[in-house]
Order: C-alpha cells, then sequence, then structure tokens
C-alpha cells in the first residue's frame, strides 16, 4: 500500500511567486517576518519570469548572507522614487501623491480638486514628512488647520498609509487611530446645527431688492448687481442649492413655466468650471412652480433659446462664477444692509426652514422639494422652527 505524498511547505529562504488581484507578488520569510513584496506586474507569462528571476535574486541575497532588508533592491523602479529619508523609508510627501494618484479613478474630477487638492496643500505644509513624526505632524495639524477640516485631513493620511501597506511600500501605519482621538466641541459637533442660520422674511426681501435695485454698485462701475436679482429670487424661492441654478437651463423648465426638472449642476474641474449630469443625492428632482416663481421665469425667459441656453448666465452670457458673485455682489450688499455676513447656500436653509414654518408642508414634502430625505429634514431643520404654539385642549 503506497502513502499519497504530502504537499512539502517551502523551505527556508524560499520565495514564492503569487497572484493578487491580477498583480504579481513575492512571498517570503526573513528573520522571523513575513514578506509580501507586490511587484505592479500584470500576471502574464512573460511577467512572471521577471517575478521568477526576481524570487532567485532574494533566494541568493538571503543565502549568501547580503539580503537587503529595505526591498528596495527588489522593487520595480517606479516603487523606489521618493525614497528620500536617510534610512531608505519613504517619506510622507512622495508616499501621498502616490496615494492621490491610486484614487484618481476612483473619484469625480470635482472631488479630486476640491478634497485631495486642498489636502495635498496641506502635506505641502507641514513642517515635516517623517513618519516617524507622525505626533509632531498631529500637533501641526491642530494648531494650523480648522478643527473639522483637521479631523478629515487626519483620516486621508491614516488612509492613505493604509493603502501604503497593502501596497508593501510601508510597514505600519503611525496615524492610526489619531483622527477618532480629534473630538469636537458639542457647540461644533452637534451635527453641523451651528452652520444653519437662515434669513428673516424681512431680510430675505430686503437682500433681493437691495440688489434688483443696484443699491450698493458703485455708479461709475460697468459691474451692476441687478443682473444677479432673479438668480437671488430664484435661490430663495426653490431652496436649491446655487451649483443647480447656475447649471439650470431652460430645457429643465416646462414651457408653460409650471414646473421644474433639476438634473445637473455646475462643477470645478482640472480644466475650469463644467456642468454635470445629475444632483449631489439623486440623479433629478421635480420642483413645481407656484405663482410668483412661474411669473419670475416668464419675466426673465427669452424669446430665441434652445435646449442649452442657460436660465441665469453672467453678463457674458456663461455658468455665473458663483465665487466672483460671491465676493462682488453678495458680501457687499449684507455688509451695506448691516446683516450679519452668511454664505449663500444659507438662501437654501432659509427656505427649508420658513417652508417648515408655514404649517402647509411637513418634513417629507419638504425633503422632496429639496432632495434630502426625510430624516435630514427632521434632524437639521424640524428641531430649528423658532416658535412653537401650544395646542389647546
Amino acid at each position: 500500500m503506497t502513502s499519497t505524498p504530502k504537499k512539502r511547505k517551502a523551505s527556508k529562504g524560499t520565495v514564492q511567486v503569487k497572484s493578487s488581484n491580477d498583480r504579481l507578488q513575492l512571498v517570503f520569510s526573513y528573520s522571523g517576518k513575513r514578506h509580501y513584496l507586490t511587484l505592479g506586474l500584470p500576471d502574464t507569462r512573460t511577467n512572471r519570469k521577471v517575478a521568477e528571476a526576481k524570487a532567485k535574486l532574494i533566494e541568493a541575497d538571503i543565502a549568501f548572507d547580503r539580503f537587503d532588508q529595505t526591498l528596495d533592491k527588489y522593487r520595480p523602479q517606479s516603487q523606489q522614487r521618493g525614497r528620500s529619508s536617510s534610512d531608505g523609508h519613504l517619506t510622507l510627501g512622495p508616499l501621498w501623491e502616490q496615494f492621490v494618484e491610486f484614487k484618481r479613478p476612483q473619484c469625480s474630477p470635482n472631488t479630486m480638486i476640491s478634497t485631495y487638492g486642498t489636502f495635498s496643500g496641506y502635506v505641502n505644509r507641514l513642517p515635516t514628512h517623517d513618519l516617524g513624526r507622525a505626533m509632531e505632524i498631529r500637533e501641526y495639524v491642530l494648531a494650523n488647520i480648522p478643527l473639522d477640516a483637521a479631523k478629515r485631513f487626519m483620516t486621508r493620511l491614516s488612509a492613505c498609509c493604509d493603502w501604503a501597506i497593502e501596497a508593501d511600500l510601508i510597514a505600519d501605519n503611525p496615524f492610526h487611530g489619531m483622527a477618532a482621538k480629534i473630538k469636537k466641541p458639542k457647540s461644533v459637533a452637534a451635527d453641523g446645527l451651528n452652520d444653519i442660520n437662515p434669513f428673516s422674511l424681512q431680510e430675505r426681501d430686503a437682500i433681493i431688492q437691495a440688489i434688483k435695485i443696484d443699491r450698493f454698485c458703485s455708479p461709475r462701475s460697468a459691474y451692476k448687481h441687478s443682473c444677479y436679482a432673479p438668480l437671488v429670487k430664484f435661490l430663495f424661492a426653490t431652496g436649491c442649492r446655487p451649483s443647480e441654478a447656475a447649471a439650470l437651463q431652460w430645457d429643465n423648465i416646462s414651457r408653460d413655466c409650471q414646473q421644474i426638472t433639476f438634473s445637473q449642476a455646475v462643477v470645478l474641474t482640472e480644466t475650469g468650471k463644467r456642468i454635470r449630469q445629475g444632483l449631489k443625492t439623486q440623479e433629478q428632482r421635480k420642483f413645481p412652480c407656484n405663482g410668483s416663481l412661474s411669473a419670475l421665469l416668464k419675466s426673465i425667459k427669452p424669446e430665441d433659446i434652445d435646449s442649452t441656453t442657460l436660465v441665469f448666465p453672467s453678463p457674458k452670457n456663461k455658468p455665473i462664477d458663483l465665487n466672483n458673485f460671491r465676493n462682488r455682489t453678495w458680501e457687499l450688499v449684507l455688509k451695506g444692509l448691516g446683516i450679519e455676513y452668511r454664505k449663500l447656500y444659507q438662501t437654501r436653509h432659509t427656505f427649508i426652514t420658513h417652508a417648515l414654518e408655514t404649517g402647509k408642508l411637513d418634513a417629507k414634502d419638504v425633503a422632496r422639494l429639496v432632495g434630502n430625505s426625510p430624516e435630514v429634514i427632521y434632524k437639521y431643520y424640524a428641531g430649528k422652527k423658532r416658535e412653537l404654539e401650544v395646542p389647546e385642549f
């Protein structure tokens, strides 16, 4: 009777070639430590030969006591770039650059600019990129970056290092758990409610009127505020996001101006502003027009339009530059009226708050109009109603 031969374990110093997510990887042990060296090569017959050659090189170096414990000798050249610290390990700067490139295909252009572009600026300003000085990096971040942004930034740094561990670029994550220990004060951490500061109806009407008559516009200036009056009135009347209004085209509005279909937004990309299909939380939403909103749209509707004609174009007939509008009109008007400065986005908060205060719409109805969930409306707005009336028994 013959026995089935047992599968032999890899002998000490043997380097195995494996495939992980269709990428070749070398797996071996040295001095009691398990190593996973990702080559970044697709699993093909030719690349297998390259990997096997590297495996034999590592085996020989282990056997003759010349093994490079930094693994730099065995990495592809693309992975060796940026290893500028004295001990041969990657520093945070080049590590972050590689992480950003890894994330690029997975994120929208707007996210790459607004999120990773901002955080890349933070990385460039850090006093050190030495991963061994992670505590020093954290203290700098807390002292120089707003608390909410600091927490999100530390979360991204930790994600960067987690990715680098999987890519076999570093051995451990020095930022692990740091973001969770950053606690915001209760006034700030209360679900962002402190940011909801709606205008009163009197403030709303004063803002619209001041823009309409160019009240705070210099007489000698060719730049007029009045061209933006329809936009501001529309924002207060619909509660839409400013980026949605800037992207609105006449094709999105019914011929009788009784219904609006919000289905796109202006976003910032690496090549400039563009109109992107889809909204922040949904593909599209319908908004029924009341009498005053319908009249507003009819009053500004051009005779000669096509499907791509903007409802609220800039004076140069392009999508409105909202940053330019904030700086040259919005801020000046609020200051001139003596109204506390609030972001343009507060027009949305104003609509939602007053819609709830009328008592004619419940949170579910308002949520449908503005593209939020009822849970968000209950959580962020319903509890902020300024006037409470005790019912009679």
